[in-house]
């Protein structure tokens, strides 16, 4: 089994050389489980490195009137959720991602919408390293509030078995182009 390192490296090559968009339908999946659950606090990730690009579902959620939110990293290694409009400046972060500036108002998402390199049949995911969204979840969970959370990714990122520790979140759901699950 390759170590989480050998496989982030793996799946960032391979997200790079593989990508590709996809039309709105796609996150049609999506859109009943939000329905369903209905739930109006959505968070996303704003896309970089060949990630699923959330903008297209910012705009159908935007016209749907839900509340959307991105992350922000903060010095103390917290994460939090800022709220967002499609056309609200967004900064550049240490590590390079686009988040919102500090003047906005927080947010507690219902469902967070999780990036991650690679997955597997268990819901497990792989990250970029720094665990940012499980001590989020960890600590949210703790503080008995609940949320959905949501992966997006090819379904070329399905890798047989993540290898994981005590501190990594399963996520509840995983949208790829073959289908949610």
């Amino acid at each position: 089994m390759f170590s989480k390192e050998k496989l982030r490296k793996k799946f960032t090559a391979l997200r790079k050389n593989k990508y590709f968009t996809f039309k709105p339908s796609f996150f049609n999946p999506l859109i009943k489980v939000i329905k369903y659950k209905k739930e109006n606090k959505i968070s996303l990730y704003y896309p970089s490195n060949y990630e699923v690009d959330t903008l297209i579902l910012a705009k159908i959620l935007n016209k749907k009137k839900f509340t959307i939110s991105l992350p922000k990293i903060f010095k103390n290694g917290r994460m939090k959720f800022i709220n967002w409009k499609i056309h609200d400046p967004l900064i550049v972060n240490k590590f390079g991602f686009l988040e919102p500036t500090v003047s906005k108002k927080n947010v507690n998402p219902n469902i967070i919408i999780v990036p991650l390199l690679a997955f597997d049949r268990f819901k497990n995911r792989l990250g970029y390293g720094k665990g940012y969204y499980d001590k989020f979840l960890s600590s949210y969970s703790r503080r008995k509030k609940s949320v959905l959370t949501i992966g997006l990714a090819f379904s070329f990122q399905k890798y047989k078995k993540i290898p994981i520790t005590k501190s990594d979140i399963k996520l509840d759901y995983i949208l790829t182009e073959k289908g949610i699950f």
